[in-house]
């Protein structure tokens, strides 16, 4: 079992709850600019180390160390419970930034920025306080959702049964994205209820509790660093305040949430893209005898690559952006306790699948137009160029992209309905 090097804070339910105090110094939410000073510097030292650390297969501890300890965590969490306050666009801006310094971190850290936004959005408000404390002290969330196997489409394997006056959680997990670096694990699973009930229950256990084995047998050709492995549960205790029940039947904005985070992280594998070529042209001297220019940076077949480059990287961030507006309003509508429009939900659903259809071809292709810029050097593993492709392929393969341009074909020829809970496993009815 991976080890961290912060044991779990204390959680709802425990003697000793932690309790942070609102930071009376910043009773408003910084500016952009100030976030970006904040953890600019962390994103350059994050970057500083990808190479060595993808070469080496280095876990990234220490970069998701160093985010934590500066408050990234909390980016969402509100001034008033300790955290930074962060709107939704400020935080897809840095996301991208941090994506652009090590595309595996973001991935690390969606299930975490993924259960606040579940608070926010499918959670009672009055549950919400002691989860949103303990990411406003650092605490970083994991998650274990899918299943591998066979088990019938949208039914879980993992089941929480009733012990006493708590609950036992047993089952295992894949595609445990960023759990070995969490200290809480947010688990999905079937709860049995003592009426003979059962309903879908978000699991929060400590990732050091008893019975809870992580592994790093995540073999991915892409995001390597992410720890999308397996995670086991073998009568593992769960207090009762650590139970959240969740509907899975309305429009939501979290699918899209979810889903703008992948795009984040791809866009900031496009700016990646753009950073690698210029350093890669700028310098050389050596050039074909055939091409035109005296030096690679003034050849203009070279100029034009790395145009083409930089105006992919472009659109892939201003079509996160544009969609980051979107759930900004949503989240506006919702600080203000007024209700979502169900148009509004469907609008933000389909802009993030049209999204995702656009930028998804263009950032592969720009992974590998990269190669065009250089010949045989380019291909040297010790700057790992080739990082960039795999990465972006391993992305948008997590939400194949396929289906999302046919919910939005399907709207627009049908008028359906997005697809807002989906899930993978066997059409036993088939």
């Amino acid at each position: 079992m991976e080890s961290l090097t912060h044991p779990p804070r204390t959680a709802p339910g425990n003697p000793s709850p932690v309790a942070v105090p609102p930071r009376a110094s910043q009773p408003q939410p910084p500016s952009y600019d100030q976030l970006a000073d904040r953890f600019r510097p962390i994103f350059a030292r994050i970057a500083e180390g990808a190479v060595q650390r993808e070469n080496e297969r280095l876990l990234a501890h220490d970069a998701v160390a160093w985010l934590a300890q500066a408050g990234f965590g909390a980016l969402r969490v509100p001034v008033a419970q300790g955290g930074l306050g962060a709107s939704v666009e400020q935080f897809f801006d840095l996301l991208i930034e941090l994506g652009e310094a090590d595309s595996n971190l973001p991935q690390i850290l969606r299930a975490h920025f993924g259960f606040i936004e579940r608070l926010f959005a499918e959670i009672d408000p009055a549950l919400h306080g002691p989860w949103l404390r303990l990411a406003a002290d650092g605490v970083i969330f994991g998650n274990a959702t899918t299943e591998l196997g066979e088990g019938p489409l949208g039914q879980m394997q993992t089941t929480l049964r009733r012990d006493g006056d708590g609950w036992r959680l047993e089952g295992d997990k894949y595609y445990s994205t960023g759990t070995l670096y969490a200290e809480w694990i947010a688990v999905s699973a079937q709860r049995h209820n003592d009426d003979g009930s059962n309903d879908r229950v978000i699991a929060l256990v400590p990732s050091e509790a008893p019975g809870v084995e992580r592994v790093d047998d995540w073999r991915g050709f892409g995001q390597r660093l992410s720890a999308s492995g397996t995670t086991r549960f073998r009568n593992v205790r769960v207090d009762p305040a650590h139970v959240l029940l969740y509907v899975r039947d309305q429009p939501t904005p979290l699918t899209a949430q979810f889903q703008l985070t992948h795009l984040a992280t791809l866009a900031g594998i496009a700016r990646a893209i753009v950073r690698d070529a210029v350093d890669f042209v700028q310098p050389r001297k050596r050039v074909y005898s055939h091409g035109s220019g005296s030096t690679p940076r003034e050849d203009p077949l070279v100029q034009q690559v790395v145009g083409q480059l930089a105006s992919t990287a472009f659109v892939a961030s201003s079509t996160v952006q544009a969609v980051a507006r979107t759930l900004g309003e949503i989240d506006r509508l919702r600080q203000r306790g007024e209700a979502i429009p169900e148009p509004l939900l469907f609008q933000v659903e389909l802009e993030t699948a049209k999204a995702q259809a656009g930028i998804v071809d263009a950032v592969l292709q720009a992974g590998t137009r990269l190669f065009d810029v250089g010949g045989a050097s380019a291909l040297q593993e010790d700057i790992r160029l080739d990082r960039h492709w795999r990465n972006a392929r391993t992305l948008a393969s997590h939400n194949p992209t396929i289906y999302k341009g046919r919910v939005v074909g399907d709207h627009l020829l049908n008028g359906a309905r997005p697809t807002f809970y989906w899930a993978v496993g066997a059409n036993v009815s088939s």
